[in-house]
Formats: C-alpha cells, sequence, structure tokens
C-alpha cells in the first residue's frame, strides 16, 4: 500500500484512521488497472494477492470481477505471496517500497519497522527481493514493479529485464511529490499489458546459494527472543542470521522471526 499513487503517511495506511477508507479504495483501484493490462493482453487469469499490514485491505465488491482475490492473516505458506506456484506465467508487484533504510523513499521498511535492515549474502534485500527470490523458485518471473522511485530503483538494479513504473519520489520518510493517482494507473496498466505480452521471453530471478541471511533488529529484547528459532544464530547484540542452501528455507525464517517478534512488539504491523 505505501507504493501506491497518492499514499504519503502513515495514517494513509492504517486501519481505523479518517484517510484509509480512501487509501484502501486507491490500493483497489491501482490493483485494478494491473488487473485490466493483464487481461488486455490475454492473459487466462489473475489472481491478486492483498499483501498489506493485515492482508485485508482490497475492496473485494470493487475487484474487476474476472480476477480472484486472495486476503486474510495469516496467509499461508507463503505469507504476501500465499497461493504462488509453477502454475503462473508472470508477477506483478503493485504498491511497493523501498528497503529498510532507504533515504529519500516514502514509508521505508522490510516487512515490519523492527527489522532495521535484511541482508543476504552482505547484501540488503527489500521484500521486492524476498518475494521475486521465492517467485523465482517456482520459476515465475517477475514481469513488472510498481512503487516510488526508490523502490523502483532497487528492483530494476537485480531484478534481470524488470519493467518498473515509479508513482512518485520521496522527499523523506513520510513526504513526497505524487503522480496523479489516474495518470498513475493508465501508465501501470499499459506497462503490465506490454509485460504480460512478452512475458514468455522474461527471466526468473534465482539467486545462487548457499544463503547466508542475516536481520538487525530494533531491540536486543527483539534478538533475545528470535534466537530461540531453530536454526537462528546471534551474530551481534542486536542481529540474528540463519544459514541455508534453499530460498524458500531463507523466505519461512523471515516469516517465523517477523511474527515470532511480535510477541515482543505487538503493535508492529506485518507485512
Amino acid at each position: 500500500m505505501e507504493g501506491i499513487a497518492g499514499i504519503t503517511t502513515v495514517r494513509q495506511t492504517v486501519r481505523g484512521t479518517d484517510d484509509y477508507a480512501w487509501g484502501r479504495r486507491l490500493m483497489t483501484e491501482e490493483a485494478n488497472a494491473a488487473t485490466r493490462g493483464a487481461f488486455d493482453a490475454g492473459a487466462d487469469a489473475v489472481v491478486v494477492s492483498d499483501s498489506h499490514g493485515d492482508m485485508g485491505n482490497l475492496l473485494p465488491d470493487l475487484i474487476d470481477p474476472r480476477a480472484e482475490l486472495v486476503q486474510g492473516t495469516p496467509k499461508l505458506p507463503w505469507s504476501m505471496m500465499a497461493g504462488i506456484d509453477e502454475t503462473f506465467g508472470g508477477a506483478v508487484f503493485i504498491g511497493y517500497h523501498a528497503g529498510a533504510g532507504t533515504p529519500n523513499a516514502i514509508l521505508d521498511h522490510t516487512y515490519t519497522g523492527w527489522f532495521t535492515d535484511v541482508r543476504v549474502n552482505g547484501a540488503s534485500w527489500n521484500e521486492t527481493h524476498l518475494n521475486a527470490a521465492l517467485a523465482g523458485s517456482f520459476g515465475v518471473p517477475v514481469l513488472l514493479v510498481a512503487g516510488d522511485a526508490a523502490c523502483c530503483a532497487q528492483a530494476a538494479a537485480v531484478l534481470p529485464n524488470v519493467r518498473t513504473v515509479s508513482t512518485k519520489r520521496g522527499f523523506g520518510n513520510r513526504s513526497g511529490r505524487s503522480r496523479s493517482p489516474s495518470a498513475a494507473r493508465e501508465e501501470i496498466g499499459r506497462a503490465v499489458a506490454d509485460a504480460v505480452t512478452h512475458a514468455a521471453a522474461a527471466e526468473a530471478w534465482r539467486p545462487a546459494g548457499p544463503f547466508v541471511l542475516e536481520v538487525d533488529l530494533a531491540s536486543t529484547a527483539l534478538a533475545d527472543l528470535l534466537e530461540i528459532a531453530p536454526g537462528t544464530e546471534r551474530t551481534a547484540a542486536r542481529t540474528v542470521g540463519f544459514t541455508t542452501d534453499d530460498v524458500r528455507m531463507l523466505y519461512r525464517a523471515v516469516l517465523t522471526w517477523m511474527n515470532l517478534g511480535r510477541r515482543v512488539a505487538p503493535e508492529a504491523p506485518i507485512e
């Protein structure tokens, strides 16, 4: 939701505020723009996965009726990517944001506010990287990423031949210069249509293992608790690590730490 055109502040993304109702409507319409683009290009089916906060934000009665919708928490087994399998011809990431610690990025974070950095083999990975790697393990390429300019730059630097649509540019974490939502939706629709048209030539991102995962945390209390997860090593006072040859196991480790950490930081949203 943080990468949707017109969204710049926390209250626009949080259930219970007076801004949330229209924020979720912007989110729904941007998802519809991508859906229309896919069908315009001849897609046989589109599955939309609600992947913000409690994962119940998109308005089902306003979603393009040709699409199916995945919602609910916890979305098992793959959270934001629940439902992914080998049958999909491509994935499109809409409303994405830059990773934790990115300057000039609107509402930057990685999964939760208390993961201050997520690294794989020494390189910072954000939600785009983690979800693209999981999709790649099923042979599914990421065709397009839409979000703020910093998010798009992070996607383009790693994912092979990915298309990007910048919806806005951040001045800081909670301010920026956004395109008109309607203009952003028009470009997203066109870009998704073009990406789906050429999906057969798209390349899935399959980073090579073994993978050394490290997560820096906001407090030692979090590290204390996360350290009890099987296979987890405490590599510094506020850092935990995990090593695996399997990118799906890496993804599961991140999800385990995120959900376990809510015992210490229950106010933190999950994605």
